[in-house]
């Protein structure tokens, strides 16, 4: 595997019934997750989390990748070159 890098995975939950889902797949990946909040923004209906991990690029666009495409989750990362 790749060095890793620090990243910030940002999500977007519309379907709170998604949340079990969202947090099997946090777990999964535990050993990379640093820390994460959430944020329940109720007068949008939405939840917003930043989880930040350190993990190797592909662990990390893996994890994205199946956050996204999750229904009515939305998630994006910004990747550090550390």
């Amino acid at each position: 595997m790749s060095d890793k890098r620090l990243a910030v995975i940002s999500i977007i939950v519309e379907d709170r019934q998604k949340s079990a889902e969202i947090n099997m797949l946090l777990s999964s990946f535990g050993d990379f997750v640093v820390g994460r909040m959430g944020i329940p923004y109720k007068e949008k209906g939405v939840s917003v989390l930043c989880v930040v991990v350190d993990a190797p690029a592909e662990i990390i666009n893996t994890l994205t990748g199946k956050l996204g495409m999750l229904g009515g989750v939305t998630a994006k990362t910004l990747m550090s070159k550390i």
